[in-house]
């Protein structure tokens, strides 16, 4: 353990655990103090620290996308995890060997195509159907209620348990919250009535997930909810961490920024620039840029970086930070950011302490199977 901030070699992840364990209440604040209507992804945590830090304040319910993720929720203590990722070939048969390791762990896969139910026949898996709600990455369009019923009828007919329905609606980013719900909403009446053609067919499912993190407060407020005959669980795994993005979108919630890039100034090549040595393989480019902001210097403006070099514009009239000075990076986009660091620095009151990013990358592929002689 070391207790200087200085003696650390940059660019670092540094995450700040007392306000990740602050982002976890406000968010259960938000839903009633009730853990069981949370079920958020764990593609940002990716810290089995954070994960147990969840399931201290009674979170069970995950979701996850690699089998690496997987496998870290697990051991941190998941009773329910869905993998929100359409499983084909190893990478399925790789779920259904972990949910053989932890057999207390209802483990569950997303599902739109009857074709893909083969992968699960005779494992425990369970089966969630995937809609999809105009973000056109995955799912069976939301306007194809037969073709989801049918589907129920499939997972059934094929041995498989039907748990429910998934709904990610993370393309509504609109930036005036009213315009969001509304388009949110038009979604959900839609959602509610697939859950009714399902009830009718007698497939009721048993649980539907909704809203990562900008349509969370469209989707707690959303009065078809409440009382359901189906839980309803929201996703949102950036809320734990939070990033210049997520405070943009849920400005008034209370949450704070729980990790930063450590940076180091190297350079101060020109009037009005600095560079510092966090580029896009540290705090990664991929929402835009900029791809950060500078705590407690809202005046400084970072540039387009390169692999390892981040620029920054410091207006005329501003303080240039010198070469050596260290500077708190914060996200736009945490979830990747997170996922470039091997290792991060947890700062508490005690000093820091240095532990793995548990769940960075993939596992290793799968050996080959041996030809046959």
């Amino acid at each position: 353990m070391s207790t200087n901030i200085q003696n650390l070699l940059t660019p670092a992840l540094v995450v700040f655990p007392e306000i990740v364990d602050h982002n976890i209440d406000v968010t259960l604040v938000r839903l009633n103090g009730n853990p069981e209507r949370w079920r958020p992804h764990v593609k940002t945590a990716k810290l089995i620290s954070t994960m147990r830090q969840m399931t201290a304040h009674g979170i069970r319910n995950f979701k996850c996308a690699t089998t690496l993720e997987l496998l870290t929720v697990c051991e941190a203590g998941a009773s329910d995890v869905l993998v929100a990722f359409a499983c084909w070939g190893p990478r399925a048969r790789r779920v259904a060997e972990i949910a053989l390791e932890f057999p207390k762990v209802a483990i569950s896969a997303l599902v739109e195509d009857a074709r893909n139910l083969t992968e699960w026949k005779a494992t425990r898996i369970g089966i969630f159907i995937d809609v999809n709600p105009g973000g056109n990455r995955t799912g069976i369009e939301q306007d194809r209620i037969d073709d989801i019923v049918e589907l129920a009828r499939e997972i059934q007919r094929a041995g498989l348990e039907f748990r429910g329905l998934h709904y990610y609606d993370g393309h509504h980013r609109q930036a005036d919250l009213a315009e969001r719900t509304s388009a949110a909403w038009a979604g959900y009446d839609r959602l509610m009535e697939i859950v009714a053609a399902l009830v009718s067919a007698g497939r009721a499912p048993a649980e539907v997930i909704t809203s990562g993190t900008p349509a969370l407060p469209c989707s707690i407020s959303y009065p078809g909810f409440l009382n359901a005959s189906f839980v309803h669980r929201v996703s949102p795994g950036t809320v734990v961490y939070n990033d210049t993005s997520s405070l943009e979108q849920l400005p008034d919630w209370g949450y704070q920024p729980a990790v930063f890039v450590l940076a180091t100034v190297i350079s101060h090549p020109i009037d009005g620039i600095v560079t510092c040595d966090a580029g896009h393989k540290s705090v990664s480019a991929d929402a835009g840029i900029p791809n950060c902001a500078v705590r407690g210097r809202p005046d400084l403006e970072p540039l387009g970086p390169s692999e390892e070099h981040l620029p920054i514009r410091v207006p005329a009239g501003s303080t240039a930070p010198e070469p050596g000075d260290l500077l708190y990076l914060l996200p736009r986009h945490v979830c990747p950011t997170v996922n470039n660091f091997n290792d991060a620095v947890l700062v508490t009151d005690v000093g820091l302490t240095i532990v793995p990013v548990t769940a960075r990358g993939r596992e290793a592929p799968l050996p080959a199977e041996p030809a046959t002689p």
